[in-house]
C-alpha cells in the first residue's frame, strides 16, 4: 500500500497528463472515410525528427496567394510512427492485377494555429499481416516544404487502417501532399 502523502503528487500528474491529452484530442478534426463511412478522431501524432522551418516570409497574406514568395523547407526527412485506426476489413483480392497494399489519395487539411494534416487510407488486399512504409511529399506551388515517412503499425489480413500524418507548420503554406507506399513488408 503506498502511504497518502506519497500518492498524492502522482495523482495530480496522472490527473495534469490527462488533461493535457484531452486538450490535444479536443483540437484534432473529426474525419469521415468516404469508403466506409466511419467517423473518426485522429490523434496527435508526434515526430521523431523535428526539422527546422523558422525562415518565413515576410507576409502572411502574400505567402498564400503567391507560393514562390515562401521559401520554407523542412530540412531532412521526419520519420513518424501515428496510431492506426481500423476502418474495417475487405475481401482479400491481392493477385496478379491487385497490388499487396493500396494507398487511398491522402486529403490534406490544417489543424488551427498547429500543423497541416493529411489522412491516409492504407488496405492490405492480402492475407497475410504487412507492415507498409509510406513517404510523403507536402508541397507549395510545385516546391518542397517537408518530406515525411510514415512507419504504419502492421496491418492485419484484409485491414484498411486510417493514419494520420502530421505535416509541417500551420503558418507555412502547402496546397499538396503526395503519398506512396516504399515498401510493404
Amino acid at each position: 500500500m503506498i502511504p497518502a502523502f506519497r500518492s498524492a503528487p502522482l495523482v495530480a500528474i496522472a490527473v495534469a497528463l490527462g488533461a493535457v491529452s484531452a486538450a490535444l484530442a479536443q483540437d484534432m478534426p473529426q474525419v469521415r472515410d468516404s469508403r466506409t463511412g466511419k467517423v473518426w478522431t485522429p490523434e496527435p501524432v508526434t515526430v521523431e525528427t523535428p526539422g527546422d522551418a523558422s525562415r518565413s516570409p515576410s507576409s502572411y497574406a502574400n505567402r498564400a496567394f503567391d507560393p514562390n514568395a515562401q521559401n520554407v523547407q523542412v530540412a531532412g526527412v521526419v520519420v513518424q510512427h501515428p496510431r492506426a485506426q481500423l476502418m474495417a476489413t475487405v475481401p482479400i483480392t491481392a493477385g496478379p492485377a491487385m497490388p499487396v497494399v493500396t494507398l487511398d489519395v491522402p486529403s490534406l487539411q490544417v489543424v488551427p494555429a498547429r500543423h497541416w494534416l493529411s489522412i491516409l487510407y492504407l488496405t492490405n488486399n492480402s492475407a497475410n499481416t504487412v507492415n507498409a512504409v509510406v513517404g510523403c511529399h507536402f508541397t507549395n506551388g510545385g516546391r518542397k516544404v517537408e518530406d515525411v515517412r510514415v512507419v504504419v503499425p502492421s496491418a492485419g489480413p484484409g485491414e484498411r487502417l486510417g493514419l494520420p500524418v502530421r505535416g509541417p507548420r500551420y503558418d507555412v503554406f502547402v496546397d499538396r501532399v503526395s503519398c506512396d507506399v516504399i515498401s510493404p513488408t
